[in-house]
């Protein structure tokens, strides 16, 4: 598996500040947030940002995150959902992580129009080559747990639409361990892992995540299962933890990779 920085991490910092941090922390791989990428390119240029990634010795593995895909087809984010295609084919980007958001519950004949919004999506994608990665919401009206989320990933059943497993997301949210038998080298795209301490799960929040291995789940055996499973590909730092973004992002690069590399590790062994 292949250790990887979610520029989430460092919010508080600016794009190029965040590929400057991860290089000399040690990093080859990283996540974009797209909102930073976007004010970055509107400033100096999408060929500034290749630049940038390449001096880096950074590969930009994936993106994060688009919502609205579920609307159905033509939704109000289509103009947006193609714009950023086009900008993450010109840098490589191989991984589009979307959220499964609907402006309200559907009832059981409007889900039809959701998977619909899915496969249109996945087309698209699929002419620049781009992968989604549909990413279980412990708050979504659909797409909480991940049965659900591989269940709509299967009957798309579109080859570069699978899914994103967030570790946060499936411990506090309606997940459980047998979910886990949906996934394979076929529809896991991409992995986010964080930790939990000292929060119960039902008032757990994003701000509430910590660095991997200092908290209470169970992140060695949880890879480990994953990597039994055929996942070999990233497993990306998101710690959305305004704590960290305080921290200047050189020191937050160089701890997260060290956490990174313990989990790896317990995960290689088994524990």
């Amino acid at each position: 598996m292949i250790p990887c920085i979610s520029q989430a991490t460092t919010m508080g910092s600016p794009f190029e500040a965040d590929l400057d941090a991860a290089m000399r922390a040690g990093w080859t791989a990283i996540e974009l947030w797209l909102t930073k990428l976007e004010t970055f390119v509107a400033a100096q240029g999408v060929s500034e940002a290749r630049t940038r990634l390449a001096d880096a010795g950074l590969a930009a593995v994936a993106a994060a995150a688009q919502g609205g895909l579920m609307e159905g087809p033509g939704g109000p984010h289509a103009d947006l959902y193609l714009r950023r295609l086009e900008l993450l084919a010109e840098l490589d980007v191989a991984t589009l992580v979307i959220l499964p958001e609907l402006a309200g519950r559907p009832a059981p004949e409007e889900i039809g129009r959701a998977l619909d919004g899915l496969a249109e999506a996945a087309e698209q994608a699929g002419r620049f080559g781009i992968r989604l990665a549909l990413e279980p919401q412990r708050s979504a009206v659909l797409g909480a747990s991940l049965d659900t989320v591989a269940a709509m990933v299967a009957q798309v059943g579109a080859a570069n639409l699978g899914v994103c497993l967030d570790v946060f997301h499936y411990y506090t949210g309606p997940s459980k361990f047998e979910d886990l038998g949906h996934l394979g080298p076929h529809n896991l795209f991409h992995v986010q892992v964080s930790d939990l301490s000292g929060t119960p799960r039902e008032l757990a929040g994003d701000a509430d995540r910590v660095l991997p291995g200092d908290g209470d789940f169970a992140l060695g055996p949880w890879l480990a299962q994953l990597e039994r499973q055929g996942y070999r590909g990233p497993v990306s730092l998101e710690v959305l933890n305004p704590n960290l973004w305080a921290i200047p992002a050189d020191q937050v690069a160089a701890i997260g990779l060290q956490a990174i590399n313990r989990v790896l590790a317990s995960a290689r062994e088994g524990r």
